[in-house]
């Protein structure tokens, strides 16, 4: 039975978690229980935990986790200072008066703010409280309206710069490197978050079409259900050109998402390079703006340091968690259970694809990508997954699970800016079509990985 005391460690953690409890001390609090009792009954080698130290450490000079707070800060900027409005009112004014016109725009907004923030709920709850009264207002399906929002929010997770990616990115990193140390190749190569975002750019601008296509298709079908909005209503109260609006709303977002991506697709930059770019240019933007006093700043700077704060203190008790996890020979068990598997490779990967997706229902992907990616990522790359792949696969895999009814935490976002009116039910019935278009995404993305692998080896020549 001591065999089978990581599965154990694993579920004490998801009970403490369902009962309300954070992740960090969660995952921490628990791994120390189980080191405790495991080093009376003989079961644990205390020498495990010294690693910690030298973990901790590793973590403070890892500079690709340096594009965190740089991001976050962006994103943080960039919302106080009221650009995202800026772009819907722009977006409508060039799609508007066509049917579905609207959702449209809210589409690429959000795909612009979720290049932006690269955070789920900060992109769901902005769009929420921006564009959901609008599009009620105009006469949009209820649940057209929920489902598109709840969809282009989740987009933070696989357009870059997205911080998912950059955290997924270094996790990627690290145990591809392990993979192949044990596969007895001394000369490892390596991924990095780079090849990450050049390898979500096609997933993602796919899902991003495909979301369009369907909110042109429902328009044109059911016309009741997202009508073009009159061309005097969206100029209404506007003394100024048309095109003059049009360059103050959207030139200045995209010059700086473009500048951002542009150094990195280019190698100019690394990400943490090009993510400090992005917070000096989301800075002068919101100067430009008059929005940026010293009160909105203590509030940029008081956000940018809470996620910051979150990020960092789950990553040191997800070390700690994944070092007693190998004490207790967690490795070794998942290694074995997958080699046991029929079907080989393709099991495995589904198993874990459809845990990760449970897993999507109660953890955030910060918690997902530090404590359950560390475990299985160097077993399947053993087994010769493309790491880029198999990471865009994940992210991709994640973004559906926060999707999904009834559990869903972009579901939750939407739900708490929302108005009353608004039902539970068609929040659920809307996001129904996104998910299956998200599917469809995962399903051709395994029968064709060269969507994922494609661009960064022509791009970095792998």
């Amino acid at each position: 039975m001591t065999e089978l005391i990581p599965l154990w460690l694993f579920g004490a953690v998801c009970i403490f978690l369902l009962f309300g409890y954070p992740v960090a001390f969660s995952l921490a609090g628990t791994a120390l229980i189980f080191a405790g009792l495991g080093s009376m009954m003989g079961t644990f080698d205390p020498v495990f935990l010294e690693a910690l130290p030298n973990r901790l450490f590793g973590i403070i000079r890892n500079e690709t986790l340096i594009a965190v707070p740089l991001f976050v800060l962006m994103g943080v900027l960039l919302e106080k200072s009221k650009l995202a409005e800026k772009l819907l009112d722009s977006m409508a004014m060039l799609f508007g008066t066509l049917r579905g016109g609207l959702g449209i725009s809210v589409i690429l907004v959000g795909m612009l703010l979720a290049a932006s923030t690269g955070i789920v709920g900060a992109t769901v709850v902005t769009m929420g409280m921006i564009s959901l009264p609008t599009m009620l207002r105009r006469g949009y399906d209820p649940s057209l309206a929920a489902g598109t929002i709840c969809a282009t929010g989740t987009l933070g997770q696989i357009i870059p710069p997205s911080i998912a990616l950059v955290l997924l990115g270094d996790v990627m990193s690290n145990a591809f490197q392990k993979a192949q140390l044990e596969m007895g190749i001394f000369s490892p190569k390596t991924v990095s978050v780079g090849d990450l975002f050049v390898g979500a750019l096609i997933p993602g601008l796919l899902l991003v079409v495909a979301y369009i296509l369907y909110v042109a298709i429902v328009a044109w079908l059911q016309p009741h259900k997202a009508p073009a909005v009159p061309k005097d209503e969206l100029l209404a109260g506007s003394t100024e050109p048309v095109y003059i609006l049009l360059i103050k709303g959207l030139v200045p977002p995209l010059t700086l998402i473009l500048a951002v991506l542009g150094s990195i697709l280019t190698g100019i930059a690394t990400p943490t390079e090009a993510a400090g770019v992005g917070a000096f240019g989301a800075a002068i933007l919101a100067l430009a703006s008059g929005r940026l006093n010293l009160t909105t700043l203590k509030e940029v700077v008081y956000s940018t340091t809470r996620v910051t704060s979150m990020v960092f203190l789950i990553l040191i008790g997800a070390s700690l968690f994944s070092l007693v996890f190998r004490g207790f020979g967690g490795e070794e068990l998942i290694h074995n259970f997958f080699s046991q598997l029929p079907g080989g490779v393709f099991s495995a990967m589904l198993i874990v694809m459809l845990v990760m997706f449970l897993l999507g229902f109660i953890l955030d992907f910060i918690e997902i990508t530090f404590v359950v990616v560390p475990i299985v990522a160097p077993v399947l790359l053993a087994m010769g997954l493309d790491p880029v792949w198999l990471g865009i696969m994940m992210a991709i895999n994640l973004q559906t699970s926060f999707l999904t009814p009834p559990f869903g935490f972009a579901l939750f976002y939407l739900r708490g800016v929302a108005p009353p009116e608004l039902k539970t039910q068609s929040i659920y019935k809307g996001v129904v079509p996104f998910i299956l278009i998200q599917v469809a995404m995962l399903v051709l993305l395994a029968i064709y990985p060269e969507l994922a692998t494609w661009l960064p080896s022509v791009i970095y020549g792998d």
